[in-house]
């Protein structure tokens, strides 16, 4: 079986590449920067340096794969949901050039929204692209990632984290390892066909307060978070050396799914994934602080 992966070195794809080798697969990776994968994953991967937002490209670096690993490349511009737009091109060159037999795509709860969710309105596109297209592919559907922790290491450190959501209304938290054992078991499975969305919501939905006190008792470090308005976040986003227009398409992704927000896809079994927030804030923030 010939399978391709997307951002091999990304919070998800490194662990989609480290599985499929466990389960006997030689992926072949598409890397913007193949230097950044570690010499032992080197060797046992086929490799293809490539920009996923040029379409020729990609059309030739998936040329003869039965199944695809997708994720939109992420953007640090001026206009986040044109270059996502970008990227759609080039995914979609290569499923009609390449008749990619299955394709899983790594989208976000509230995707389903399809407007007015900030930088998820371009995952958004991709899974209309696709559906267009008529192709089999699975669209996951994930919830926030454990690993945007790690991207507030200071706040975490100084026991203070800000944000824009409602303190009461829960979300899904997903370990990113566990996304990558879903999107995994869909690339190697032959059995499923047509449009298919799958959420990966993680072992429980969590207010940001039940998650701060379940950080704090894993790492040993007190730590509490407190609501600010989104101009006092658009600020700290801009003094992170963010573009306005990054910024705004960060900012849309909080402001668009509050408020009574639901995803589309329930919890169930299929959707519950078993990694703890707990867990994972031992065994992998815990060292980093």
């Amino acid at each position: 079986m010939r399978i391709a992966v997307t951002t091999p070195t990304g919070n998800v794809g490194r662990h989609v590449v480290a599985t499929l080798l466990r389960a006997g697969v030689r992926p072949r990776v598409l890397a913007r920067d193949p230097g950044r994968l570690a010499p032992e994953i080197l060797r046992e991967v086929d490799v293809v340096a490539v920009d996923q937002r040029d379409p020729e490209a990609v059309v030739a670096a998936t040329a003869g794969v039965d199944a695809l690993y997708w994720v939109d490349p992420p953007s640090a511009g001026e206009d986040p949901l044109a270059d996502y737009g970008l990227a759609t091109v080039s995914l979609v060159s290569a499923v009609e050039a390449n008749g990619i037999e299955r394709t899983v795509f790594q989208s976000s709860v509230g995707a389903e929204k399809r407007h007015g969710a900030g930088e998820i309105d371009g995952l958004a596109g991709t899974e209309l692209a696709l559906d267009a297209l008529g192709a089999t592919v699975t669209h996951l559907r994930c919830g926030y990632f454990f690993t945007n922790l790690e991207l507030q290491l200071d706040a975490v450190r100084d026991g203070l984290i800000p944000v824009i959501w409602p303190l009461d209304q829960p979300l899904a938290w997903v370990a990113p390892r566990d996304i990558a054992e879903t999107a995994v078991a869909r690339l190697l499975w032959t059995g499923w066909s047509g449009r298919c969305v799958r959420a990966v919501h993680g072992p429980a939905d969590l207010t940001w307060p039940q998650a701060a006190a379940i950080v704090s008792a894993a790492t040993g470090r007190p730590l509490r978070v407190e609501r600010v308005g989104d101009d006092a976040m658009r600020s700290l986003l801009r003094a992170s050396g963010m573009t306005d227009g990054l910024v705004e398409a960060v900012i849309g992704m909080s402001t668009g799914l509050r408020d009574g927000f639901v995803p589309e896809q329930p919890r169930t079994p299929h959707t519950t994934t078993p990694t703890t927030l707990a867990a994972w804030a031992h065994d992998v923030l815990r060292p980093r602080l």
